[in-house]
């Protein structure tokens, strides 16, 4: 790859720059020793199984740390059982290899240094008698642990997994520098030009506003002078229109003087009914029959009802 190749020179160089020149020849020898330059899981595989032989509990501990921090934190949570999984299988891996190695002394230092956090996990319960079984080996909790074939089933598991974990992982940071150097370098020239092609929009967008601002003055000034012409025009139109020729109303009636008449009208009415029955009330009083006086004076029709009219007259002047 152009990128680890790239990288790898920086590396000399800086190497170069510092003066380690231990590590620079270390870097020359690791380099023609490498067949290609990708990565092998088997050369992880290699560290831990030298560490465990030589019953290196600290170089174990700290080669899984890094790769923990590094590598298996960068997964899905759905992966933490199976990392979990294959630490406690390595660190069982390595108190098999003491055991087999006579190395108690190292049993008992990793009981020592880890008691605290393993005893937590229900796992090790039954390790913690680890130090203590003779003949571990033999014993029905252990013995399996002492098998070539769970110890090279561990092995190939764990090569396994790496190997799937470095093909999924993205490229280290030190590796992409270039690729990112050359990205925040896209980034800003587009930035660049996105700035230029704004300041140009606003500038058009002002141009434009000026126009019509313009535009909207003139149109207003011809408006108001068209609304100027045309107010003229009504006030001399209006000067020139003629009043219609409308006869003039007639006599204005009251309704209140119609009121009054007819209420004299009623007055003469009522008034004369008031005479008729005074009349006939008091014809009634004075004992005299009307029939009767016509039965009487029936020859003489003419004299009577002249008389009965003047007396009904005067009487009734009189009683009024």
């Amino acid at each position: 790859m152009a990128q680890v190749a790239f990288v790898d020179s920086m590396l000399r160089e800086y190497l170069v720059f510092r003066g380690y020149s231990n590590t620079l020849k270390a870097l020359d020898v690791e380099q023609r020793n490498e067949k290609d330059q990708h990565f092998r899981a088997e050369r992880l595989i290699d560290h831990f199984n030298t560490a465990i032989q030589a019953s290196d509990l600290s170089a174990v501990r700290s080669l899984w740390l890094h790769l923990d921090n590094n590598l298996f934190s960068k997964l899905d949570h759905t992966y933490a059982a199976a990392v979990k999984k294959l630490e406690n299988s390595l660190l069982k891996y390595y108190l098999v290899t003491a055991y087999s190695n006579n190395r108690t002394d190292k049993i008992s230092e990793f009981f020592n240094k880890l008691a605290s956090e393993l005893q937590q996990q229900s796992e090790w319960k039954d390790w913690f008698f680890f130090p203590f079984c003779r003949n571990a080996d033999e014993s029905p909790t252990f013995t399996l642990f002492f098998t070539k074939q769970w110890q090279d089933t561990l092995l190939l598991s764990l090569r396994n997994f790496l190997t799937t974990v470095y093909q999924c992982l993205p490229q280290p940071s030190f590796v992409r520098a270039e690729q990112e150097a050359a990205h925040m370098q896209r980034l800003q020239d587009d930035n660049t030009r996105l700035r230029a092609r704004l300041l140009q929009l606003q500038q058009e967008q002002q141009q434009q506003m000026a126009a019509s601002s313009t535009q909207n003055l003139s149109s207003g000034d011809a408006g108001s002078a068209r609304r100027r012409s045309s107010y003229h025009r009504q006030q001399q139109s209006l000067s020139d229109i003629l009043p219609f020729d409308i006869s003039p109303p007639g006599h204005i009636v009251d309704d209140f003087c119609i009121i009054a008449s007819e209420a004299n009208s009623v007055t003469q009415a009522s008034d004369a009914q008031a005479r008729g029955l005074k009349l006939l009330i008091r014809n009634i009083g004075s004992g005299s029959s009307p029939v009767l006086a016509r039965k009487d004076n029936g020859g003489d029709k003419s004299t009577s009802s002249s008389s009965s009219k003047r007396r009904s007259g005067s009487v009734g002047r009189s009683w009024i």
